[in-house]
């Protein structure tokens, strides 16, 4: 290799460093501080909500993706095994037959995807201003 070479080999590799390290320390920022739904999730829990799903499934990726960094604080119960090919106790208990299923404090469920506004509805608790 010429020196020209290394030369712009180690600036293009400089670079990069550069733009992972503010990359990564943007992102860290952010999971540390609050949620901006935390107490709407802390509401949901003391309502006696709570969201089955299982790892596998897309909608209940979908559902935690609604809560951003908030979505570490649900009230959600993993109802598959770890190999995916069978169900928790607790939702075979629950009779859980699909994913997600919110259960409320009255005993109600709604099925699928819900919204944010379904969740304040079923719950009365605010969502953040």
């Amino acid at each position: 290799m010429t020196n020209v070479k290394i030369f712009f080999l180690i600036i293009g590799l400089l670079i990069l460093g550069v733009i992972s390290t503010i990359l990564v320390r943007s992102g860290s920022e952010e999971s540390t501080g609050p949620g901006k739904y935390d107490e709407f999730v802390t509401c949901l829990k003391d309502k006696g909500a709570t969201f089955y799903g299982a790892f596998w499934c897309p909608h209940c990726q979908a559902q935690k993706k609604i809560f951003g960094s908030s979505a570490k604080f649900l009230p959600y119960v993993e109802c598959s095994t770890a190999d995916g090919g069978a169900q928790t106790k607790i939702c075979i208990d629950k009779k859980i037959t699909g994913y997600p299923t919110w259960e409320f404090a009255d005993g109600t469920r709604l099925d699928g995807e819900i919204s944010l506004a379904q969740l304040v509805e079923k719950t009365a608790c605010e969502l953040p201003k």
